[in-house]
């Protein structure tokens, strides 16, 4: 046998007595911390694992499944265009991408969009529309143009966007970081207006913080940073990444506040749940600073994901899954919160996007997540302390009361751990 054979019969009895999860953390890099668990198929609303046991998802990978897993109408856009064209660039022109950027413009009020992959790519196109547009619209000194942002905010993992991230863990190590961005707290509009100067080219807002433990802002908070930023001739730009597209019971989560950016990003629920799928939208003479050359992305808008974009808005309009998603995150909230558990902190949320705060005395929330997992739900924990609820959207009520279920069981198990005055105050 010669040593190439040798090798190859080594490496195939290894892999062969490898578990999936002990081949991941021998060659993968350790950048995830997953529950462990070995998912192999998606159906609906439900995940199956490596032993045929049948979870029911509430994370719905952080808003991309809002569709639920599999979805035949989002398969057959994907497998039919796929077996006609998949990829060419943006070269050249394709049937499918005037009429998903047409749907994507209407269904969201904004005047234009650039298709892209990934929404860090998305939040990294608004950067450079939002600099460009102060230097030549706006006519800010050239190299002098600042975004302020919000603390807490999320927007990808690019060296730029943790750059101006509060989270100390997504910039240790990464340095330098560019120049141009300044926080304020989110939730203040005073803060954000003191901010502001003659260089200020945008503010950069998530609607609702996803990644910072679903932190829902003061009421009519949108609505004064509209007013501030249009007096001031600011950009404001929503990142709506994780919240939009019926997420929160409404198209976009600044609906909520009856308010239209400036600028506007989307990603993970126009993929379908199938692939990535990412745009940056805005008004005309914002996007027209683009000219060619300026930007590009060698598979943004590519015929493949247009198709599946487009079905993925088609299916949200036809089946009124915003409507959907508010109605059932009302039922969902209402039922967390007759929980009333002493380790419960805090519920907060809209539509089918709920945080439930877990005190760090009775647990961490990622031992709440594994316990959950126990009971046949999938979720995963923020900063250790949240418990995300993020369902796709088409589940019902039933499925919801399972959940719910399993979170008072998994809560009823960590009283029973605590010390006798933990137990009684979840008697009382």
């Amino acid at each position: 046998m010669t040593t190439a054979a040798r090798a190859a019969t080594l490496h195939a009895r290894v892999t062969q007595a490898s578990s999936p999860i002990e081949l991941e953390n021998r060659h993968g890099a350790h950048n995830y911390h997953p529950l462990p668990v070995v998912l192999v198929r998606g159906e609906g609303v439900y995940l199956f694992d490596d032993q045929g046991r049948r979870y029911l998802d509430m994370m719905s990978a952080y808003s991309a499944v809002s569709f639920g897993h599999s979805h035949p109408d989002l398969v057959r856009a994907l497998t039919e265009q796929a077996s006609r064209l998949a990829v060419t660039s943006r070269a050249f022109h394709t049937d499918r991408l005037g009429p998903f950027l047409e749907l994507l413009c209407r269904m969201t009020g904004m005047a234009r969009a650039l298709p892209m992959n990934s929404g860090a790519e998305a939040v990294e196109t608004g950067i450079k529309a939002a600099r460009k547009w102060a230097y030549k619209v706006k006519r800010v000194p050239e190299g002098r143009a600042q975004i302020i942002v919000a603390k807490g905010n999320f927007a990808g993992r690019t060296t730029t966007i943790v750059g101006f991230s509060s989270e100390a863990q997504y910039r240790d190590g990464f340095g330098p970081f560019a120049p141009g961005f300044v926080s304020v707290p989110f939730g203040d509009a005073a803060a954000l207006e003191a901010a502001i100067t003659p260089d200020t080219a945008a503010f950069f807002v998530e609607p609702i913080q996803g990644e910072a433990g679903i932190i829902v802002p003061p009421a009519g908070y949108l609505a004064a940073v509209r007013e501030i930023c249009t007096r001031h001739k600011v950009l404001m730009v929503c990142d709506e990444v994780q919240t939009g597209l019926g997420r929160t019971g409404r198209m976009l989560a600044c609906d909520h506040d009856g308010i239209k950016p400036d600028g506007l990003m989307l990603g993970k629920a126009l993929g379908g749940g199938l692939l990535p799928v990412s745009a940056f939208l805005a008004r005309d003479d914002v996007m027209a600073q683009f000219t060619p050359g300026d930007h590009g992305s060698t598979f943004g808008g590519n015929p493949l994901a247009a198709a599946v974009g487009m079905a993925a808005l088609q299916l949200l309009e036809r089946e009124q899954l915003a409507r959907r998603a508010h109605d059932h995150g009302e039922y969902l909230m209402a039922q967390l919160c007759q929980l009333n558990h002493p380790a419960i902190a805090d519920i907060r949320g809209k539509g089918l996007l709920i945080g439930v705060e877990i005190d760090p005395a009775f647990a961490s929330a990622r031992a709440v997540c594994e316990a959950l997992m126990a009971e046949g739900v999938l979720s995963k924990d923020t900063h250790h302390t949240v418990v995300r609820l993020a369902p796709p959207l088409v589940i019902d009520r039933a499925q919801i009361d399972f959940a719910v279920n399993a979170l008072r069981r998994v809560l009823q198990a960590l009283s029973a751990k605590q010390p006798a005055m933990h137990r009684e105050a979840a008697v009382a």
